[in-house]
């Protein structure tokens, strides 16, 4: 079967059918997207001109299917505007709500301890070398919110040298980058081994920053494993055993807040598991240590809104849900802070451990992957 195409009497919209389903486009939509010329420029693809310069009676009259190209005349304009029909099924609106809130795109697996023995990694020589293995590895890292670089430089800095690979180092008043030493059995109780509570990074700045670093110079501590836990997977294990307790943690700001050293009070006002319009997950914060006191919660919710956050805890610590591994000198691992949980097991015996971490933004990552996987040389 053949695309065809029906325009709608009122000329408010029309119907395209293609061999597998068909969609429905207003005309002020397509008007609005089109890529003409004296709409769009040819050099970076932006508008040229603005809403209000289309007619607020645009209607469409006459639409015709050539191939796999649309054409669409407009009135009153009386111009033609021709459409690719792969980019418009691409882009279609005309489409099932979804049924459930907390979904996923199609380009997010979600996962749990089972994908221990399939985690991202990638040699970084081969990522500053190759661009399909940096294609291929950035496409994880989008897919599964972390991955993991061996065989880098024991080299202070060297961290740098990961974010250069898809985008820009985000400065907060930690510096450019931070150091994490540990010391097993130290004199001194501030390094301590103990082991951390999976969490996301810096929950009190809004924005937060999007991607973490974190880049191994020493270990020679033993255990001290990196663990991970996805927490979109969590928000969903929590949907689907009690949808009550879901919506009071997504429908209820939570308030984190850090003071801790002079001249910076650090405070965001963010749901833990923050939803778009549509019912997407976008985001989960979860820190114990950087919670402040909730006080958007109505008196007859609290109680079930620390329940909720009780359970989300219980998951999230659960070793199902957990992978681990470890990182030795040269070692870094990169995650979606926005997403992914990450923590620290504890030490045993004797040794020390050095980590150098900063912070990113995933818009570098995401352009990067998409500009790459958009090239000619990915289609091969």
């Amino acid at each position: 079967m053949k695309h065809t195409v029906t325009v709608d009497p009122s000329g408010a919209f029309l119907t395209l059918q293609t061999p597998n389903t068909k969609f429905r486009f207003h005309a002020i939509w397509l008007r609005d997207n089109a890529s003409d010329p004296d709409t769009r420029s040819t050099a970076n693809g932006q508008r040229l001109i603005t809403l209000g310069d289309i007619p607020a009676d645009t209607r469409i009259d006459h639409a015709a299917v050539k191939a796999d190209t649309l054409e669409v005349q407009f009135t009153p304009e009386a111009k033609t505007v021709a459409y690719d029909i792969p980019w418009l099924v691409t882009h279609a609106y005309d489409k099932p709500a979804p049924q459930q809130r907390g979904w996923t795109a199609a380009d997010v697996t979600t996962w749990d301890a089972r994908l221990m023995d399939d985690v991202p990694v990638a040699d970084f020589s081969a990522l500053r070398n190759d661009p399909a293995a940096l294609r291929k590895w950035l496409g994880s890292v989008n897919r599964y919110g972390f991955g993991k670089v061996v065989g880098g430089p024991v080299a202070e800095g060297a961290l740098f040298n990961i974010v250069d690979l898809f985008g820009y180092v985000r400065e907060t008043n930690y510096g450019r980058h931070f150091e994490v030493r540990t010391e097993v059995n130290p004199t001194n109780l501030a390094y301590t081994g103990l082991g951390l509570q999976a969490h996301t990074d810096n929950p009190y700045r809004d924005p937060v920053p999007t991607v973490q670093v974190l880049y191994c110079l020493e270990s020679s501590a033993a255990g001290g494993d990196n663990m991970v836990v996805d927490g979109f997977a969590a928000a969903q294990r929590l949907r689907d055993e009690n949808p009550a307790y879901f919506d009071v943690l997504a429908n209820h700001s939570a308030h984190f807040e850090y003071a801790g050293e002079q001249g910076v009070h650090l405070t965001s006002r963010r749901p833990m598991i923050e939803l778009a319009p549509d019912g997407a997950l976008v985001s989960v914060r979860f820190n114990n240590r950087s919670m402040a006191a909730v006080t958007d919660v109505p008196f007859d919710k609290m109680s079930t809104y620390y329940a909720a956050y009780r359970r989300l805890g219980e998951i999230i610590d659960d070793a199902a849900m957990q992978v681990s591994f470890r990182l030795d000198p040269g070692e870094a691992f990169v995650v979606d802070n926005t997403r992914v949980l990450h923590a620290r097991k504890g030490y045993s015996g004797e040794g020390t451990r050095w980590l150098q971490g900063c912070y990113a933004d995933k818009d570098g990552l995401r352009s990067t992957y998409d500009a790459m996987r958009n090239t000619p040389e990915a289609a091969e």
